[in-house]
């Protein structure tokens, strides 16, 4: 079953899927056929599999995305075009449908492992200070952590995010550090781990954040998670227990194509 797509009260968790057509890479990403259904189909199938959502909409800019969301029997809400960022069309939904909890769901994610969604939510439940968390998981390919596309996180030993970076950190100075993921290493011991652009936000705190102008690391690295460590706040990362292959370029298409393949 579906969820409703609108939470019921403000303390309960609302999925945002925020979509445009105009990727810069690869235009029109939504509506890219993997499998038999677009790509932004999958990661509704995907999303709506979350217990701790009590609603989940597609964001978009778009009347195509939104006519193949209502298509599939998706909810959709349509958002300025004005938004430079995920974040901000997400607190557009925030302003007009109110819950306690968002999880931003990123839209190019085709593999989303819904209980990364229901770690994500469970954490700020359990934590009442706790306001904004995301994603990691381990990067054991030197290749990949030169990939300025890949986004790296430093943690500390209590997971709490210390940076982001499109540079491999922590450099690994000497050959024996364990950034490779040797068996001892972990968040916040020298391990790479990747960024999985996954984000839950309380509500108020969305709504600040969004107010934010952009920090000067957010625009040198072009990260806007950085404005929120910038203004001194807390971002919890949790492991990813999803395997994630996200579609920027047309070459990601062919191996995401290939994984859906394999496993159906």
């Amino acid at each position: 079953m579906r969820p409703s797509g609108e939470p019921r009260d403000r303390t309960e968790a609302l999925g945002v899927i925020p979509a445009r057509y105009g990727s810069t890479r690869l235009p029109g990403k939504p509506l890219i056929v993997l499998g038999g259904k677009p790509l932004i189909e999958h990661i509704w199938d995907r999303a709506v599999q979350a217990r701790s959502l009590s609603g989940l909409v597609v964001a978009t800019d778009d009347e195509r995305i939104a006519r193949a969301v209502e298509g599939f029997g998706g909810r959709v809400m349509m958002t300025s075009t004005a938004h430079p960022s995920g974040t901000d069309r997400l607190a557009e939904v925030a302003r007009a449908m109110p819950a306690e909890i968002y999880v931003n769901i990123q839209g190019d994610e085709p593999l989303l492992d819904a209980a990364d969604v229901d770690a994500l939510v469970g954490g700020l439940r359990s934590d009442p200070d706790l306001t904004m968390a995301t994603l990691a998981a381990p990067l054991g390919d030197a290749a990949a952590a030169e990939d300025p596309n890949v986004v790296k996180v430093v943690c500390d030993a209590s997971g709490r995010a210390l940076y982001f970076s499109r540079c491999p950190i922590p450099y690994p100075r000497h050959a024996s550090h364990p950034a490779s993921g040797g068996p001892d290493a972990g968040p916040g011991r020298g391990r790479w781990l990747r960024h999985i652009g996954l984000y839950a936000y309380r509500r108020d705190f969305l709504l600040e954040f969004a107010s934010w102008e952009p920090s000067p690391l957010e625009r040198t690295e072009g990260l806007e998670q950085l404005r929120a460590l910038e203004r001194g706040s807390v971002i919890r990362v949790f492991p990813a227990r999803g395997q994630y292959l996200g579609v920027d370029t047309p070459e990601d298409v062919t191996a995401v194509q290939k994984v859906l393949q394999a496993s159906s």
